[in-house]
This record gives C-alpha cells, structure tokens and sequence, in this order.
C-alpha cells in the first residue's frame, strides 16, 4: 500500500467529503493553518512502507508562520515554539543531542517518523477550532492503516488525545511509548526524564531495523 492509493480510497467515503468541504469553507472565508498545499505534508514527506516512528500531535500551532504539516515543527526562521523546546530538552537529556536553533523537523520525517496531528487544521488564534470537523475520523483511519503495517513501528504518543488513539494500535509487532505532553503546562507531570528518543531507537534496532539519527542539521 502507499498513501496516494490509500488517501482515493478514504476520499470516496461520506465523512471525508464533508470534512473537505468544511475546509473548502474555512480556507475561503477565514485564515486556516497550515496552507492548502500543507496540509497532508506529513504523508509526502514520509511514505506508508518508509514509517519507522509514528510521532502524534493535537492540532496545528495557531499563529502566523508556525504550521505546515508535520506536528511540532516549524520552518526555519520562525521562533521555537514552547512544545518543541521541551522536545528538544529531553533530546539533549535523554541523548546528549545539542538543542538546535531552529524547529524545521522534517529530516526526522525523511528517516521515516511521521508526524502528524491527530487534527490537521485550524483557524488562526483558535486552539482547537477545528475540532468536529471529521479529523478525528480521519486520524483513526491513519492508525488503523498503520497497524496493519507489515513491519514494527514505535508509536510516541505525548499526551491524552494522543494516548487514546494508541487503542487503536493492537498488532503485537508495534511498540507504544507514552508519556505525558511537552507542553509547559504538562511537560513537568512525566514527559522530562521518559527518555523516548533513546527508547525508540532500541526498539528498532531490536527488531532489526536502523535507528533514528535524531540531531537537526543547523
């Protein structure tokens, strides 16, 4: 299976047909995160049989020049949002990697980590504005595909809305790592000190595959 294949399949169906026209709706008469052409950025930049590492976001950041597709990450040139600084907090923890100067993630998703917000669109300033919209269907379409995927796949989910979705993940080849989100309101209650970039690497390299080369270029 591959994510263009997989993707005309899912837009046949009725809930997928109705997000998309939300959307349609949104984009023209309000300011919507990321840009149209970003949307499903995280599946162009890490193919379905490529994913190693499955890392779950909430919904896109809310403020001008922030998202663009892949959770967490911002393109270079914008400030290091609050989440990604405690990332990369416990990055240098957990293996010593060197806090980087920006927040573009996308080398970690040519490695095969995808990442992907379980809600991939918002209004601007609205936290969670679009929430309802179909997205949650759509984030637990994902994760079924992904449990069926024939090789293992470290599953990091931060937080509640990330943990729930991991009860999607059943096929006993896979790994879930969870702890709570990097958030500065939650990082502090079990996120620093719970090591998951070390912890994914030695779950793939158990199951013979090449580890995650997690420092970021500057």
């Amino acid at each position: 299976m591959n994510w263009d294949i997989w993707m005309k399949q899912e837009a046949t169906l009725p809930y997928f047909q109705t997000l998309m026209e939300q959307l349609d709706e949104a984009y023209a008469h309000t300011t919507v995160y990321p840009k149209k052409e970003d949307l499903f950025s995280c599946f162009a930049c890490c193919p379905y049989e490529a994913v190693k590492v499955v890392i779950l976001g909430q919904d896109p950041y809310h403020e001008p020049n922030q998202a663009h597709g892949l959770c967490f990450s911002v393109k270079k040139g914008n400030p290091i949002p609050r989440s990604l600084s405690n990332i990369y907090k416990e990055l240098h923890a957990d293996l010593g990697i060197p806090i980087p100067s920006h927040g573009y993630l996308e080398e970690w998703a040519r490695q095969g980590v995808l990442m992907m917000n379980t809600v991939m669109s918002v209004e601007k300033g609205k936290a969670n504005s679009h929430r309802k919209l179909g997205w949650e269907t759509f984030s637990d379409h994902v994760m079924t595909a992904l449990n069926a995927h024939e090789t293992p796949i470290v599953f990091i989910l931060w937080g509640n809305a990330a943990m729930e979705k991991g009860k999607l993940i059943t096929n006993p080849i896979h790994h879930l790592i969870t702890s709570a989100h990097p958030s500065p309101l939650s990082a502090s209650r079990g996120f620093f000190g719970s090591r998951p970039f070390s912890r994914c690497n030695a779950f793939l390299e158990k199951d013979g595959l090449s580890p995650i080369d997690w420092r970021i270029s500057e």
